[in-house]
């Protein structure tokens, strides 16, 4: 490591001017994501990459030296997988920002710096969307988005990151670039490799640069809001609304969050629900009321408390706004340690009755938001800071609700990825035959192991 420190001016030279800092003010900068994990390493500096070059470059030094590479993107990760270790290099790509659109074959050619947001504006003024959307969509990349496999609030009814993504561009662990796939809609030439890298958590290859499909700009929606007494008459309700229509939307908040986010932004939720759906419909002509009407009575044979039905769309995105403040409005509540899991949707009820469970045998909070309509769901276990003894507890329910997702057969990371803190858990979810396929993977690709070491697996 030493000599790799001594020899960081050969990689200065190989880089962009300015592009490399090891300056420990700007460094500290980048050794953390959003879990401000304090198991962070100290990087031996930063690459802030310009263009495809400057990666390549970084990475060939890299593999040169025996250097790990832990690949950032805007730092809006939830699992870790940003971190940085002891003796990286990481390698920012927040400075490639480009987006081009291409209207004749609905695709956006994105670098992977450019924000999720940029990627929708754009699109949108040529009457086209691009449809991921992450609760944070404001302000993670979409080469995080790529990297975890990124889902959101209305992948329920259209798919998540993987199902929009037609062309990569990967710089692998030796500095050889790639290009994968392209500007066609349909093309099984060769192996599927392009959907290999898609959810790999820079363990394989780093993106430099995507080609994402995109689709005619979405219908106006109506949206239906429903509270209920209980979580689990919540869940029961989205359990028979999912079994006869596809909502553009589905969202659960419990009362924890609920009140999580009246608390930070006053818009007169209502404090006293066990728990609010946010659903929508954006389904053409009078099938869009249709299926709220449908919505609406499931949510009252199952004990909704009160519905609330609009066609403005203005008024349907504030709700969808007090979704999205969940995790801002839940931080201010203490230290947090985020799930993701998620099962089959007929096992919501059960999962969301188990997590409440955990959370009262271990003493701790843990407030719920979730994709209900795909079943993924985000338990938030908060404990106060800086106490040994509630942090304990708190490891101990994140590692019971990942189990209880396994034992109803479901996953422990729906979108957010493995990261750095959920990989004791993958081997009981894989099982060893899947486990051994996966560390020949990475063996091939990466056979030293600098790429993102001790995330995902």
């Amino acid at each position: 490591m030493g000599n790799a420190a001594a020899n960081l001016d050969t990689l200065d030279a190989d880089l962009s001017p300015g592009a490399l800092a090891t300056d420990p003010d700007v460094v500290e900068k980048y050794r953390r994501d959003w879990t401000q994990s304090d198991a962070a390493g100290m990087p031996l500096g930063v690459v802030r990459a310009r263009d495809a070059d400057d990666v390549q470059a970084a990475v060939r030094w890299a593999a040169a030296h025996g250097i790990p590479i832990v690949p950032r993107g805007a730092g809006s990760g939830l699992s870790g997988g940003s971190c940085a270790v002891d003796g990286c290099i990481v390698l920012s790509l927040e400075r490639m920002r480009t987006v081009e659109i291409d209207v004749g074959t609905r695709t956006a050619v994105v670098e992977p710096g450019a924000l999720n947001v940029e990627v929708k504006r754009a699109a949108a003024e040529h009457g086209l969307w691009y449809p991921p959307d992450p609760s944070s969509f404001e302000i993670c990349s979409i080469g995080g988005n790529v990297a975890t496999n990124a889902g959101g609030l209305c992948c329920v009814k259209y798919g998540v990151t993987t199902d929009y993504v037609l062309g990569l561009d990967v710089v692998l662990a030796d500095g050889t670039f790639v290009r994968l796939g392209g500007q066609r809609i349909k093309d099984v030439a060769g192996l599927s490799l392009l959907k290999l890298f898609v959810g790999s958590e820079g363990t394989l290859g780093i993106v430099t640069r995507a080609v994402l499909r995109l689709v005619p700009a979405q219908p106006p929606a109506a949206t239906l809001v429903a509270t209920f007494a209980t979580v689990e008459g919540a869940a029961n309700a989205v359990v028979a609304i999912g079994a006869v229509l596809r909502a553009s939307m589905m969202e659960l908040m419990d009362a924890a969050s609920i009140n999580a986010v009246e608390d930070y932004v006053t818009m007169g939720l209502d404090r006293s629900a066990g728990a609010m759906l946010i659903a929508q419909s954006d389904a053409p002509g009078a099938a869009r009321g249709e299926e709220v009407e449908l919505m609406q009575r499931e949510c009252e044979a199952h004990g909704a408390k009160e519905c609330f039905v609009t066609d403005d769309p203005a008024e349907g995105e504030l709700f969808a706004a007090a979704r999205r403040a969940a995790f801002p409005a839940i931080e201010r509540r203490g230290a947090l340690m985020l799930e993701d899991v998620g099962v089959p949707v007929p096992l919501l009820p059960e999962l969301l009755g188990g997590i409440a469970d955990i959370a009262a045998r271990n003493r701790v909070e843990i407030p719920v938001v979730a994709h209900a309509g795909d079943g993924n769901t985000h338990p938030i276990v908060v404990y106060p800071p800086g106490d040994d003894e509630a942090r304990d507890r708190a490891a101990l329910a994140f590692d019971e609700v990942m189990a209880l997702a396994i034992r109803l057969g479901g996953t422990i990371t729906g979108e957010h990825g493995i990261g750095r803190l959920k990989r004791a858990a993958l081997p009981e979810q894989l099982g060893p035959e899947v486990m051994a396929l996966t560390h020949r993977v990475k063996a091939a690709l990466d056979p030293q192991g600098i790429l993102n070491p001790g995330a995902g697996f």
